[in-house]
């Protein structure tokens, strides 16, 4: 098997890639989440979506393939400049919503219905209010974390805050959790009760 054949690439993924290249955006996210993204979103008709830590919109492009006509989705980023690059990719799309906000500040004051897939790609629902996130998860509802393997971008110190996040998820009875030492290592959770 050839992992790295992907034939249902995002139209737009390309110019999100190269708008990337350009402005120096140093934290894309990999094609490899973005195509299990786009497959698990895929798997929840008229489904709620979340993502946090929208930055310049690639794994929005996975998501929004992934998502049918009666889906909706909550991108969250608190960096003005990225905030518009992606509202020109997707502002259109009546089925997404962009928030310039703070993650952590937004998660505290949600209040409406659950998810049925968090991908949790900034500090705010990954390393700080993780409680709370994981509580705004449908029972059969995924929470999904990237960046768990050693990645060159990673300040010093870094490593504990993930070890302890995994060791947390890991003992938690209310999420199955399958850990992948693949794409950029990855943690699949699904809330079961």
């Amino acid at each position: 098997m050839n992992d790295s054949n992907i034939r249902d690439m995002p139209t737009i993924h390309s110019e999100i890639a190269r708008k990337s290249k350009e402005i120096g955006f140093a934290m894309p996210s990999d094609v490899y989440i973005g195509t299990l993204l786009k497959t698990l979103i895929s798997s929840k008709p008229a489904g709620k979506f979340l993502e946090l830590g929208t930055g310049i919109g690639l794994s929005l492009s996975w998501m929004r393939d992934g998502m049918d006509e009666n889906s909706s989705l909550i991108s969250v980023d608190n960096d003005p400049e990225l905030i518009a690059i992606a509202e020109q990719y997707f502002g259109k799309d009546e089925r997404i919503e962009i928030l310039c906000e703070d993650g952590s500040e937004w998660i505290k004051k949600y209040k409406g219905r659950a998810f049925d897939l968090v991908f949790a790609d900034a500090w705010p629902g990954k390393y700080s209010e993780l409680d709370e996130i994981l509580g705004l998860i449908k029972v059969g509802g995924f929470y999904i974390i990237d960046d768990m393997t050693a990645q060159p971008n990673w300040p010093e110190g870094h490593e504990e805050h993930v070890d302890g996040l995994i060791s947390y998820l890991e003992h938690r009875s209310d999420f199955n959790l399958t850990k992948m030492n693949w794409s950029t290592g990855v943690i699949v959770a699904v809330k079961t009760k």
